[in-house]
Order: structure tokens, then C-alpha cells, then sequence
């Protein structure tokens, strides 16, 4: 038996006659925060509504707490909590009303409120109406609605969106502490990387419903590589590559090759054939320049 909570295989959704998400395989491990992270439209809404049974795979299967999940549902779901696109809330109600409400349909002890409300940091708010909570309040309220039961997996689609830079970064921190305070797994998506890279462990990234990545943030990161900049890039290239240096298909000269030894005998080279170097800098790609060119989002992440 393996260590995943969500393990899905070959998962793919038809819409007529169009795959928003094709034959995708990822796999979380308990206990991390697995950023899911794409474009908008990227097929992430649409794999996290599969996870959670309100919509039904065209193909493929999945797994949850290492069990089938078609013919487990109902036994399955109940450890897990959601938070999908924007809260669901009754607006003329409480805080504190709004999660009596899932507490007692649950049959969930009572003490949760008060504990949820702290986590969240609402209880000062808990008798507030919810239309009268600021956004940031109504995304931590549908955070307190979805951990409520204290779920072994909380599922979240885009919980930061048109929050301020103070609302996200109180929603991140809290996102942060949950696997270690309250053994929670956490499957995360965004279509904003410096969110994700902050938060999550374990990455997937999915592109017109396809899995392009799933691993480490770091993996992604490309070996260091020297531009240089010299009086005669054309003829300084020419050389190189006669002594077996790899170029990178660039019109600037860079070297793709880390090892100093190497880029100290290309300045010796250089300089002995009368070339002149004005510069010799490391270059590579940040994270978000790599996850646009995968994705092909040139113009922007969203």
C-alpha cells in the first residue's frame, strides 16, 4: 500500500467531444500541500469537481485514502473538506450561524465552532452578519465551513483570488499550518506560481488538461549557464563551438556549461584570440519564465 491520498489514473473529462482534461495521473502523499497549478482554463476546476463527485470522469479512475473512490463515495467524501471556486454562505446570518448549521447537519460536536473560528481567525467576528465580512473574512469563513469536521484532506480552488496582498498572505499562512497543527492534507490550485511556490511541496502543473510537471518547484529550475558579451559575438562563437562548447540557440552568446573551470578556459580562449570580453555574467531562467514557457502563456499567467 502506498502513501498517496489522491491518486488518479488516465482521469479525463469529455465535454462534447472536447477533453478539459486529458488522461491525467497525479498523486499526493499525506500531509503535503500539493499546489495544482495552470493556466486559467487549464482543466484544474474541472479535475477538483471529479475529486470531489460532483462531476463524473468520461475515462480513468481514481483513488482516495487508497481506496476506489466510485465505489466508495459517500464513506470517502466524508473525510474530506472543499472550498471550490467562491464560499457558499447564507449572508444574513452569522459566522457563528453559518457553521451551526454544517455542524449540526454533521452531527459534529459542538466545540468545532469555536475551535474553526479561532483557526481562521473570526471568532471576534462570530456574530457578525457574513454581508457585512469583508471578502478576506468570506474566504476565511468558507475555509472554517470546509475544515469544520476536521477533514483528513481539504481540497481548494483558487482560495485567494481578488483577495489583497494582506488578505493572501493571511490565507497562505493559515494554508501553511494545517497539515502540521491538524494532520490535514491539502491539494491547493492557482494560476499564479509565486503563490503556489510559496506554499506548496509538491507540484503538478496542467496545461489544456494535460499533466506537463509534477514534482518539486526546484526541479523545475534550470542549471546555472554564462552570457558573455564580447567585440565579436559571431567569430567568439565559432570558436567555442570548435572546442566542443555547448551554445544555447540564442543571438546573445551564453554558455551552457556551469562548471567554472570550463567558462575560466573559454576567458582564456577568448582573450588569447585577441577577442575582446566586456562581460562574463550567470544567467537562468526564473521559475516563472520557466512555467510560461511550459505552458505556453507567453503574455501572462492568466
Amino acid at each position: 500500500m502506498n502513501n498517496y491520498i489522491i491518486e488518479t489514473e488516465q482521469l479525463s473529462k469529455d465535454f462534447s467531444g472536447e477533453l478539459a482534461v486529458n488522461q491525467l495521473s497525479i498523486h499526493v502523499r499525506k500531509n503535503e500541500i500539493y499546489g495544482f497549478l495552470g493556466p486559467n482554463g487549464a482543466g484544474k476546476s474541472t479535475v477538483m469537481k471529479m475529486l470531489l463527485g460532483l462531476l463524473q470522469p468520461t475515462h480513468g479512475s481514481i483513488k482516495l485514502f487508497n481506496k476506489n473512490f466510485k465505489s466508495n463515495q459517500n464513506a470517502l467524501l466524508s473525510n474530506v473538506g472543499s472550498l471550490i471556486e467562491e464560499p457558499s454562505y447564507y449572508a444574513n446570518l452569522t459566522g457563528y450561524e453559518n457553521l451551526q448549521i454544517i455542524q449540526r447537519l454533521l452531527k459534529l460536536p459542538k466545540e468545532n465552532i469555536d475551535k474553526v473560528l479561532k483557526i481562521v481567525k473570526l471568532y471576534d467576528q462570530k456574530d457578525k452578519l457574513v454581508k457585512n465580512y469583508s471578502l478576506g473574512m468570506k474566504q476565511r469563513l468558507g475555509i472554517a465551513l470546509a475544515i469544520v469536521k476536521f477533514p483528513k484532506l481539504l481540497i481548494l480552488d483558487e482560495p485567494t483570488n481578488g483577495l489583497d496582498p494582506a488578505g493572501i498572505q493571511e490565507i497562505r499562512e493559515l494554508i501553511k499550518s494545517l497539515p502540521q497543527k491538524y494532520d490535514m492534507t491539502v491539494i491547493i490550485s492557482s494560476h499564479i506560481l509565486s503563490e503556489i511556490e510559496q506554499m506548496a511541496t509538491t507540484v503538478g502543473i496542467i496545461n489544456k488538461g494535460k499533466l506537463l510537471f509534477e514534482g518539486r518547484l526546484a526541479d523545475l529550475e534550470e542549471d546555472e549557464k554564462y552570457l558573455f558579451e564580447t567585440n565579436d559575438d559571431a567569430r567568439a562563437k565559432k570558436m567555442l563551438i570548435s572546442k566542443g562548447f555547448i551554445l544555447d540557440d540564442e543571438k546573445e552568446l551564453i554558455i551552457n556549461d556551469k562548471r567554472k573551470a570550463n567558462i575560466a578556459f573559454a576567458i582564456r580562449l577568448l582573450v588569447k584570440n585577441d577577442i575582446d570580453i566586456y562581460q562574463v555574467r550567470m544567467v537562468r531562467k526564473s521559475l516563472e519564465d520557466v512555467f510560461l514557457d511550459m505552458t505556453g502563456r507567453k503574455g501572462g499567467v492568466s
